[in-house]
């Protein structure tokens, strides 16, 4: 794609000169009308003129309003990016409705660059150019206008500026030595430059090449083309995503699969309440040293015992050890971003367990039974959630998942008892009831949910929980021999 220069007629310095005045203003305008917009504009610029483009993005700063710009350059990843997966630091970081966000650099020009060194073989490039289009996808689909900008430079003119650059005392301090790094690969870049644009080139996230020969015809197509999505979007929303007629596939039932009937006596729990707690306080102090992080995700009927178990699991770990995150609605700034935003930022640092008490799935749950989430938006999410657990495994990150399954009677009892416990009344609210009635539609999302969604790297475990001991144990069994396996070798 590097042979074809986008957007926009050639035009001279007087004339880009005379069209600046009005862009500004209407930059600005555009600017101010996207600040009470229901969606976010994200503007990816990168380039094998790391100079170029950096001016490009310093000019968009003065013809904008600069305090309305969320402006983040990506260098090399620090020791809390590293431990994460790769995508953490692009996730972090999104704009919220009615902001611009603009990433210098990320993750396009990571890729090719890690792929002419040799740090990306074949697969690993297919696999990362996988996960760059998922990425820009779900954020497209969710309504954030994503803006994608190469700034090329011939590798000749390259050379060129680079030198002249240097002869200036003024302008030498810009050039690091990413740039002589960068011009020292650039032939090995250009094969792997163009598979990638020509692979993430989509009809409503297309690349623009700029060419960087003319600095002032780069910023004007630059702002230009940024004012021309700006003011399409702003004029007219885009339709809803037409959604593919569900497939009416029965799902096995797995839950009903449950031997309830699996009981522990209290004295035998008790005894293996503490092995199995002495074991986990061992495994999570190895953990920690070996930098081994784990993400635990429990979701299960009201009344499941999801709480009684998180506690058990916690009982013998050292605080530094471990994080519970009791996910409830979205608030205003969660719901202004990606819904998996909230759970990116979550990520465990190294060595360290992050427990979910509900999770990501409530948009396969909750939100789809409740008819928070539209057909489009919960049908996507098993693919959206599957390539975001396989970036963890990636990553090195442990991933179980816990669903704690109970039968309609025995959440009545515990209904019931709760509303005689004093310190348990809080728990049950008019919503608990009324879920009930809805008990068969949650079981049918629940056996898709895990038919679609359980993978060897981020495996479902269906735990019968009508005893809560029987349950607690198979928890901590669970966790227990998923850390001896991941540091088996550490």
């Amino acid at each position: 794609m590097l042979e074809f220069v986008s957007d926009g007629p050639v035009l001279t310095d007087e004339e880009i000169a005379e069209r600046i005045p009005a862009l500004r203003v209407d930059l600005v305008n555009a600017q101010f009308d996207l600040r009470t917009a229901d969606f976010s504009v994200l503007v990816l610029v990168g380039g094998d003129d790391r100079l170029g483009a950096n001016d490009a993005v310093q000019r968009m700063h003065e013809w904008m309003d600069a305090r309305h710009i969320d402006t983040n350059i990506f260098r090399a990843p620090s020791a809390d990016e590293l431990a994460r997966p790769r995508f953490w630091r692009y996730w972090r970081v999104l704009p919220p409705h009615g902001r611009i966000g603009v990433y210098l650099g990320a993750w396009a020009i990571v890729a090719v660059g890690q792929r002419a060194r040799g740090v990306l073989d074949e697969a690993g490039f297919e696999l990362r150019i996988k996960h760059i289009r998922q990425f820009e996808r779900q954020l497209a689909d969710d309504g954030t206008l994503v803006l994608k900008y190469w700034v090329h430079l011939p590798r000749e003119k390259l050379q060129e500026r680079m030198e002249k650059a240097l002869a200036d005392e003024n302008y030498a301090w810009q050039l690091e030595e990413v740039d002589w790094q960068w011009y020292d690969i650039y032939d090995e870049c250009l094969p792997h430059i163009d598979r990638l644009l020509k692979a993430t080139n989509e009809t409503d996230r297309p690349w623009h090449v700029l060419d960087s020969s003319n600095s002032a015809l780069r910023d004007y197509t630059f702002a230009r083309t940024l004012l021309d999505a700006l003011q399409e979007r702003l004029a007219s929303p885009p339709s809803p995503k037409p959604v593919a007629k569900a497939v009416q596939k029965t799902y096995p039932d797995l839950l009903g699969q449950v031997d309830l009937g699996q009981a522990i006596p209290k004295n035998e729990y008790v005894e293996l309440l503490a092995e199995y707690q002495v074991r986990l306080t061992k495994l999570t102090r190895r953990a920690r040293q070996a930098g081994q992080s784990t993400v635990l995700v429990f979701e299960g009927w009201d009344a499941a015992g999801k709480g009684g178990a998180i506690r058990r699991l916690i009982q013998p770990m050292a605080l530094i050890d471990y994080r519970v995150a009791q996910i409830a609605a979205p608030t205003d700034e969660e719901r202004s971003r990606h819904y998996l935003w909230r759970f990116w930022r979550l990520l465990p640092e190294p060595g360290q367990i992050q427990i979910f008490d509900r999770s990501w799935y409530g948009r396969v749950l909750v939100e789809r039974v409740e008819g928070f989430a539209t057909p489009g938006e919960w049908q996507r999410a098993y693919r959206e959630i599957r390539d975001f657990e396989l970036q963890l495994a990636e990553r090195g990150i442990i991933v179980e998942k816990f669903w704690l399954h109970i039968d309609a009677d025995e959440q009545l009892r515990r209904f019931e008892a709760r509303q005689q416990t004093a310190y348990k009344k809080y728990k049950i609210t008019e919503e608990d009831y009324r879920n009930r009635q809805r008990w068969p539609e949650y079981a049918a999302a629940v056996n898709e949910l895990v038919a679609r969604t359980s993978r060897d790297h981020a495996r479902w475990h269906l735990v019968a929980a009508n005893d809560k001991r029987h349950a607690r144990i198979e928890v901590l069994r669970v966790v227990c021999d998923a850390l001896e396996r991941a540091l088996q070798d550490a």
